[in-house]
């Protein structure tokens, strides 16, 4: 499969969609959050292979601020390669002058800065629901899905009541928000179900897409791709052929794994250099903190087990060797704790584990 170049100009009359943008950083520090280059940069680089024309805008116009990323990462380079895209973050239209009419889509940016001003920004919220009734596409990725929350249409209604919504989890911001999230105006999941929406969710950090009509949500950063896709779709674009992300494919392959298919470990070992063991161990490692069922607990296990022949980290066989317990399956865990100890004798987890692991028959 092949993608047609990103360098490729749109055509005229080309559909259009406008990048709803944080702009709670400001400049280099780190006393607030920005918005999520990631979820900029692959949405951006899947439009504009598909002949979308692209804007940008934020609350307070001119420059945004990204919270730190990967400038290698394929998609994040090509945007900052090419000079719209810079100029565009440097010189964002501000929220309170944008037409509603003006756009085919809308995609709100996530990052945790979107808790700060996206979420409760009321020049966003008229946007929003001008665009969704004059009939746009309005999408949002992770932390930007609060910016629906009060979000109301001509009858009073809220844009998201009954309809089907994601976002950045409860548990995935209990996880990876704790810096920002007891200042936040509200948790995105819990404002959501109490604006009537209907919430879905994937497993932890695995992608997620909700879509419903027009309206289209993603719960991470690594569901990106398929809101970009699923935006493509509702504007009558079908997306031209591509081959996935590095992410993209790891992320499929540890559900396969959890799925049972017997073709994966091989595959990971056939084709590394097309995956990323690393991010696959990382959510295996996260997903057993939050499993609460033995069949979430098999589930981390899969994921953790289908990386760890290639990522040697003493943590990753903790781990596993703590949900081996949880399932009863002593004696594994004691082998694989055993090599972590012969290792890194001094390992407090594994030390601690160990105690546990004695005290089961």
């Amino acid at each position: 499969m092949f993608a047609r170049p990103v360098s490729a100009m749109p055509r005229e009359g080309s559909k259009s969609v406008l990048f709803v943008i944080s702009s709670e950083k400001q400049g280099a520090g780190d006393t607030r959050p920005g918005f999520e280059m990631d979820e900029l940069a692959q949405a951006w680089d899947l439009f504009r292979s598909n002949g979308v024309r692209t804007a940008f805008a934020s609350p307070r116009g001119g420059a945004v601020a990204a919270d730190k990323f990967n400038p290698d990462d394929p998609a994040n380079a090509r945007f900052l390669a090419d000079p719209d895209a810079i100029a565009g973050i440097a010189n964002s239209l501000p929220l309170a002058g944008v037409d509603a009419g003006a756009y085919d889509a809308v995609y709100i940016v996530g990052g945790k800065g979107a808790m700060f001003d996206l979420a409760v920004n009321p020049e966003l919220a008229r946007l929003v629901a001008q665009s969704y009734q004059r009939g746009a596409v309005v999408a949002a990725i992770c932390h930007g899905s609060a910016a629906l929350a009060n979000v109301r249409l001509a009858d009073g209604r809220h844009l998201v009541a009954g309809r089907a919504v994601t976002g950045f989890t409860a548990e995935e911001d209990a996880l990876f928000g704790k810096r920002w999230s007891k200042d936040y105006p509200f948790g995105i999941e819990a404002k959501l179900r109490e604006r009537g929406a209907r919430w879905v969710e994937s497993p932890l950090m695995m992608p997620g897409v909700a879509v419903d009509g027009r309206l289209i949500t993603g719960q991470n950063p690594y569901s990106t791709g398929l809101v970009a896709d699923a935006v493509l779709r509702a504007l009558d674009i079908v997306p031209a052929a591509r081959t996935p992300r590095r992410d993209e494919a790891s992320m499929a392959l540890a559900e396969r794994a959890v799925a049972g298919d017997p073709a994966v470990a091989s595959e990971l070992v056939e084709n590394t250099a097309r995956f990323h063991p690393e991010l696959i161990a990382i959510v295996g490692h996260y997903q057993l903190q939050v499993a609460e069922t033995p069949t979430t607990v098999r589930a981390a296990l899969a994921v953790m087990e289908l990386a760890a022949p290639h990522v040697g980290a003493e943590e990753l066989s903790v781990s596993r060797a703590e949900a081996m317990r949880r399932l009863g399956r002593i004696a594994e865990a004691r082998r694989v704790l055993s090599t972590v100890l012969a290792e890194k004798p001094g390992m407090v987890e594994a030390l601690e584990l160990q105690s546990r692991l004695q005290a089961s028959p």
